[in-house]
C-alpha cells in the first residue's frame, strides 16, 4: 500500500529533479487517506491532442500518458509519471488531484479510478504546483494503515538525496510534524550513517561528476569498524541489492589505492596489493546515479543491471581519487593502515574458514558432537533447534521428531560479532558448532546449496538473558550469514507465556492478548455477571459488547483526565452532565457549583469565572492540600469525551458490581471497567508465566514449541538493511553514547521490563 504514495511521492519529486519544485508536502490522514503537495509547474490542465481530454485526466486514468514518457519532460525519472499516478488512482477509493497554474485552481474528483466530476476551476491561487489526495481502497488492502515510521523513512531519503528541497511530512493522527532539508545532500547522510561508529578522519570524500549523460554523486567515508555499509540509489531509487553503480565504485576505489600505494611504496609489509575486499572494511559510502534509461533486474528495482554505468562510475571514480589521494597524504594513509590490518585478517580468516568449511551437505564426519541431528538427509525438510542451555536442550532432544527436527545445545553467550573481525568470530566455539553443522561456509565464501536444514529455529527463554542470546545469534547471522536471512531460513520460537488451568484442563497461551481473549471468551462470558448501578444485569454477550465499549470508554476518560487529572474530580464532572449550550447561562452554572460544593467542597475551593474572549462561563477548582487549580471550561465540555461519558454515566449509573466464581469487585469509574473485570476473571484461575523453557517437561516443550501443527513461529526477516546495520551498530557495538542516546528515546515505550 506504501507503494501508492512512493509513485504520487515520486512525481513531485521528478518536478524537484528538473528544477522546478523547492517544496513538498505529505499529509496522513485519520481515515487513512494521503495527500502530497508540490510547488513544481503543475500537471498540464489543457486538451490533450490525443484523447481529446484534459490533461491532468489522462494523467490519471490512461495507463502510460504521463509525462515520463514524453523524453523532453524529464532527462532523469524516478517515479512512473502516468503509469504510477494510473494505477494509484485504481486501487483508490477515491483521489482528488488540484492543480495550481496559471492563477487558478483546477480540481476533478475521481472515484476507484473514473472521474466523477469534470475537470473545474474552484478557484484563484497564485500558487502553483500539484496537490493529489487519494484514499487505498480498502475492499483491496483491507485494514492496512499508512506507517508513520515507513514514510517518514523515505522522505528523509528523499530529502538526502534531493539537497535545497524542503520536505515535510505531517501525520494528522500522531499530531505529529517532521521536516527535512539537507543543502550537502547525501554527504550529511554519511556523516549520520558514520556517527556511531567513530569516523577515521574527519572529511567525507564527495565525488560528483557526468560522463555519457550519467551523473555520478558518491560521498564516502572510513569508520572504525570491520564491516561495509553502502546505501545505492539510481534516480532516487534504493537498489538493495546495489548494481553496476556499486560495482563501479568499487572496482574504482581499489584501482586508485593500489595506483598511489604503489608509486608511494606505502604496503612493505604486504608484499601484495590490496583486494577489494580490504578496502570494503568500515567503508560508510552512499552510491547515487542519475541514468536515462535505467534497467533493473527484477520488478521491485533492487539491482542496476546498465552496463555502461559501471565503466562510467568506475573512471570518475579513479580519476578523481588518484589526484585527490595525491593532495591528501593523510587521509590515504588512515585508509591504507586500515586495509593493512583487514588484509591480515582475512588471511588468518581464510586459515580459520578452512576448519569449519563442510564439503558435502550429507557429510556427517565434521558435525559438533553435542549435535542431536535428525535422519532425514532432505534438507528442505529439516529444521535445526538453536536451545539456550542444556536443560532446556536436553527436554528438546527428547521431545523433538527425531526425523526431521536437529537440536544443537549451546551453552552460555557466544562471542559478540558486532565488536571483533571474522578471524576471532571463527575461534569461538559456539560459532563453530553452528556454522559446522549448518554446513554452508561463512561470509563471502556462504554457499546456500551446502545448508543442511532449511529452517534455523532460535529457541530461548522469555526473560532478559534469553533476548540477549537470541540478539547474538540475529547479529551473527546478519553479519555474517545474511544470505540465510535474505532468503527465508532463521526463525525465532515463540513459546507460550503461560499455562493456564481451568478446572482439570490445561490451556497454554502465547501471550497477554490471547490471555485476555481467554479470559472473555472462557471465563467472562460463561460466569460473568455485571450489576449496573441502574439495576440491570449484563452477562455473557451483553456484558463481553460492554466490555469491549469500555475500551473506547476508557480512551475518551484517559482525554479528559489529561485536562483534570485527579480522578475524584474528573468524576463529579462527568456526573454533572454540562451542556455547552448552557454554559453561558450563569444561573445553570451556579447551580452546578452548588452540587460539586455539596460532594468535593472539603478538598476543593470553587469559583465561577467568565472565558476569555467567550461569553461563556466556566467552573474553577483548587486542590486546597496541592493548591493545583483545574478549569471545567468549554473545551472540556464540549468535546465528544464527555458528550459521550456524560450520556454513558446516565445510562449505567456508578458503581457497577462484578461477579465471576463466587469473587466480586466495585468499580466506580470508567478508568478501571476493564482492568477490574479482567483482574478478578484472571482470580478465578491457576496462571503459571513461563520464564524458561526448562520449566516445560519433554511433552510440553514438543506441544507448544516444536510442533508444526500447534507451535508459533516468527520469521526473521530484514525490510531495511541500512537501519538493521544502524541499530545492531548502535545496540551491540563499542560506542557507548550512540546506545545511551537510543535507550533514553525508547524509554517511555518499553512494556513488562525484566529487572
Amino acid at each position: 500500500m506504501h507503494h501508492l504514495l512512493w509513485e504520487i511521492l515520486d512525481n513531485a519529486v521528478d518536478e524537484a529533479m528538473a528544477g522546478y519544485a523547492k517544496n513538498i508536502t505529505v499529509i496522513l490522514h485519520p481515515d487513512n487517506s494521503a495527500t502530497v503537495i508540490d510547488d513544481g509547474r503543475g500537471i498540464p490542465v489543457d486538451i490533450h491532442p490525443k484523447v481529446g481530454k484534459p490533461t491532468v485526466e489522462v494523467v490519471f486514468t490512461v495507463l502510460g500518458a504521463g509525462g515520463k514518457f514524453e523524453k523532453k519532460a524529464y532527462k532523469y525519472s524516478g517515479g512512473l509519471h502516468g503509469v504510477g499516478a494510473s494505477v494509484v488512482n485504481a486501487l483508490s477509493e477515491w483521489l482528488i488531484a488540484e492543480v495550481y497554474r496559471d492563477g487558478k485552481i483546477y480540481r476533478q474528483e475521481y472515484r476507484r479510478g473514473k472521474p466523477i466530476t469534470s475537470l473545474e476551476v474552484v478557484g484563484k491561487t497564485k500558487r502553483r504546483g500539484t496537490k493529489v489526495t487519494f484514499k487505498p481502497d480498502p475492499e483491496i488492502f483491507g485494514n492496512k494503515k499508512f506507517k508513520f515510521d515507513i514514510v517518514d523513512r523515505r522522505v528523509r531519503e528523499l530529502a538526502y538525496l534531493n539537497p535545497g528541497v524542503r520536505f515535510k511530512l505531517i501525520d494528522e493522527r500522531l499530531k505529529k510534524e517532521v521536516e527535512y532539508k539537507f543543502d550537502k545532500g547525501i554527504e550529511e547522510l554519511v556523516r549520520h550513517l558514520a556517527e556511531i561508529k567513530e569516523p577515521l578522519f574527519n572529511k567525507v570524500i564527495r565525488i560528483q561528476g557526468e560522463k555519457d549523460n550519467v551523473l555520478i554523486d558518491i560521498a564516502f567515508q572510513y569508520v572504525r569498524d570491520y564491516r561495509e555499509l553502502i546505501e545505492s540509489f539510481v534516480n532516487n531509487i534504493k537498489t538493495v541489492d546495489g548494481g553496476t553503480h556499486v560495482s563501479g565504485f568499487r572496482s574504482g576505489l581499489t584501482k586508485a589505492v593500489n595506483r598511489v600505494v604503489d608509486s608511494l611504496k606505502l604496503t612493505k609489509e604486504l608484499k601484495e596489493s590490496f583486494t577489494g575486499e580490504d578496502l570494503r572494511e568500515g567503508l560508510v559510502a552512499v552510491v547515487s546515479v542519475k541514468v536515462p534509461n535505467p534497467q533493473f533486474e527484477g520488478q521491485t528495482k533492487g539491482k542496476l543491471g546498465n552496463p555502461e554505468v559501471k565503466r562510467i562510475t568506475e573512471s570518475v571514480v579513479y580519476e578523481y581519487l588518484v589526484n585527490f589521494f595525491d593532495k591528501h597524504r593523510d587521509i590515504l594513509r588512515a585508509i591504507v593502515e586500515k586495509a593493512i590490518e583487514a588484509a591480515l585478517a582475512r588471511k588468518a580468516a581464510q586459515k580459520a574458514k578452512e576448519l569449519v568449511r563442510r564439503k558435502s551437505p550429507l557429510e556427517d564426519t565434521t558435525l559438533p558432537g553435542k549435535l542431536a541431528d535428525c535422519s532425514e538427509k532432505d534438507p528442505s525438510k529439516c529444521e535445526l533447534f538453536l536451545v539456550e542451555g542444556d536443560s532446556a536442550g536436553g527436554s528438546a532432544k527428547q521431545g523433538r521428531d527425531r526425523r526431521t527436527q536437529a537440536v544443537l545445545p549451546l551453552r552460555g553467550k557466544i562471542i559478540n560479532v558486532e565488536k571483533v573481525r571474522l578471524d576471532k568470530v571463527l575461534s569461538n566455539d559456539e560459532i563453530k558448532a553452528i556454522t559446522s553443522a549448518l554446513g554452508c561456509g561463512i561470509g563471502d565464501s556462504i554457499n546456500l546449496k551446502n545448508l543442511r536444514y532449511h529452517k534455523i529455529i532460535i529457541m530461548t527463554d522469555a526473560d532478559t538473558d534469553g533476548s540477549h542470546i537470541r540478539t547474538l545469534l540475529l547479529t551473527f547471522f546478519f553479519r555474517f550469514m545474511k544470505p540465510l536471512i535474505e532468503n527465508g531460513h532463521v526463525y525465532i520460537a515463540l513459546p507460550p507465556l503461560y499455562r493456564v488451568r481451568k478446572g482439570k484442563k490445561d490451556f497454554y497461551i502465547k501471550d497477554d492478548e490471547e490471555l485476555e481473549k481467554f479470559l472473555k471468551e472462557e471465563v467472562i462470558y460463561k460466569n460473568g455477571k455485571l450489576h449496573l448501578g441502574n439495576g440491570k444485569i449484563l452477562t455473557e454477550g451483553e456484558l463481553l459488547f460492554f466490555l469491549n465499549r469500555s475500551e473506547e470508554l476508557e480512551e475518551a476518560y484517559r482525554s479528559l483526565k489529561a485536562k483534570i487529572s485527579d480522578e475524584e474530580l474528573l468524576n463529579a464532572v462527568i456526573g454533572l452532565g454540562l451542556e455547552i449550550e448552557k454554559m453561558g447561562d450563569k444561573n445553570y452554572v451556579e447551580s452546578k457549583l452548588e452540587t460539586l460544593k455539596q460532594s468535593l467542597g472539603e478538598r476543593f475551593f470553587f469559583k465561577i469565572a467568565k472565558e476569555e474572549d467567550k461569553d461563556l462561563y466556566k467552573i474553577v477548582a483548587m486542590d486546597k492540600d496541592t493548591y493545583d487549580v483545574y478549569e471545567i471550561n468549554s473545551d472540556l465540555v464540549d468535546s465528544v469525551a464527555y458528550e459521550v461519558l456524560c450520556k454513558e454515566a446516565n445510562n449505567i449509573k456508578f458503581p457497577l458490581i462484578f461477579e465471576v466464581g463466587g469473587k466480586s469487585v466495585e468499580i466506580t469509574h470508567f478508568g478501571e471497567i476493564k482492568e477490574k473485570i479482567l483482574s478478578t476473571a484472571k482470580g478465578t484461575l491457576e496462571i503459571q508465566r513461563y520464564k524458561g523453557l526448562g520449566e516445560m517437561n519433554p511433552e510440553q516443550l514438543w506441544e507448544t514449541t516444536m510442533n508444526p501443527k500447534t507451535r508459533r513461529l516468527m520469521r526473521v526477516t530484514i525490510e531495511d538493511a541500512a537501519e538493521a546495520d544502524e541499530i545492531f551498530s548502535i545496540l551491540m557495538g563499542e560506542n557507548v553514547e550512540p546506545r545511551r542516546r537510543f535507550i533514553a528515546k525508547y524509554a517511555k515505550e518499553v512494556r513488562n521490563l525484566d529487572i
